[in-house]
């Protein structure tokens, strides 16, 4: 029906996180909430240490929080690790994830993507391989597929791990830095990819420093201090007015033909 609503696919209620060792543990978050609306985009901006890539990590249950999480209406401790590894793919910044994997060829680590949905000491099904190329062609990295991860460029090895963030399938994606070593073609190959995966139904978050990427997405959450400033869709004034607050007014965000962009102030 017209008006209604999507369902919230992943939200958080006063969650706070501390980081360090031992007795040395900083808080990084305090009481943060956020919704995310199924089959939107979702992205956290936001100046160093506002907490966006912990709240990423809380989210997908990499670290402890207090306060609750829930993935697809159900609170995430409670999802078994390899059920929720089907439905919540992760794609860490610097390739986190990916240590000990440079001998692996491209297609392997890509494979590593579809062990949720494999049995035990199993081999991959043909399911597995058609996804496991469909996500290396989605990501223009199918040619180099027998290439070890060691011996690709930085823009290289990042499009394979997310091919592997891609071939899970899953419901939401989680996506912290993805443009890093992106050059100019391939973030706008991966915007296009995004808002394909959206209009597939998808869910996506994302942590971004490209502010006019981030302004492509549905909504923006904007960061600083481990506190949501703010979050409303990217069109939005109220949105622009607390970006720009968040940056010092360094910043200011313009209409630009179809689309809005940030643009430095400069003195």
């Amino acid at each position: 029906m017209s008006g209604m609503k999507n369902p919230i696919a992943l939200s958080a209620h006063q969650i706070s996180a501390s980081l360090g060792f031992g007795s040395h543990h900083h808080p990084v978050l305090h009481g943060v909430s956020v919704d995310v609306s199924a089959g939107r985009w979702l992205s956290v901006v936001g100046p160093n240490g506002a907490g966006k890539s912990t709240l990423l990590k809380c989210l997908g249950g990499l670290l402890p929080c207090s306060g609750s999480v829930q993935l697809l209406g159900r609170e995430l401790h409670a999802w078994g690790p390899k059920e929720r590894a089907r439905r919540l793919s992760w794609l860490g910044q610097g390739g986190a994830g990916a240590d000990g994997a440079d001998d692996l060829t491209a297609y392997d680590v890509t494979m590593l993507g579809r062990l949720p949905h494999q049995s035990w000491l199993s081999p991959p099904t043909d399911a597995d391989h058609a996804a496991v190329e469909r996500a290396l062609r989605q990501t223009q990295a199918w040619d180099w597929a027998c290439t070890p991860l060691g011996e690709l460029s930085g823009g290289e090895r990042q499009r394979v791990l997310l091919a592997r963030a891609l071939a899970v399938e899953a419901d939401v994606l989680l996506m912290d830095e993805p443009l890093a070593n992106l050059d100019p073609p391939h973030q706008a190959d991966w915007l296009q990819l995004v808002r394909q995966l959206v209009a597939d139904g998808k869910t996506v978050v994302s942590v971004l420093h490209e502010i006019s990427t981030a302004l492509a997405a549905d909504d923006v959450l904007v960061m600083a201090q481990g506190r949501v400033q703010h979050c409303g869709p990217s069109g939005d004034a109220a949105t622009h007015r607390a970006l720009e607050a968040v940056f010092a007014n360094r910043i200011g965000i313009h209409r630009l033909m179809d689309q809005w962009v940030s643009l430095p102030k400069l003195n």
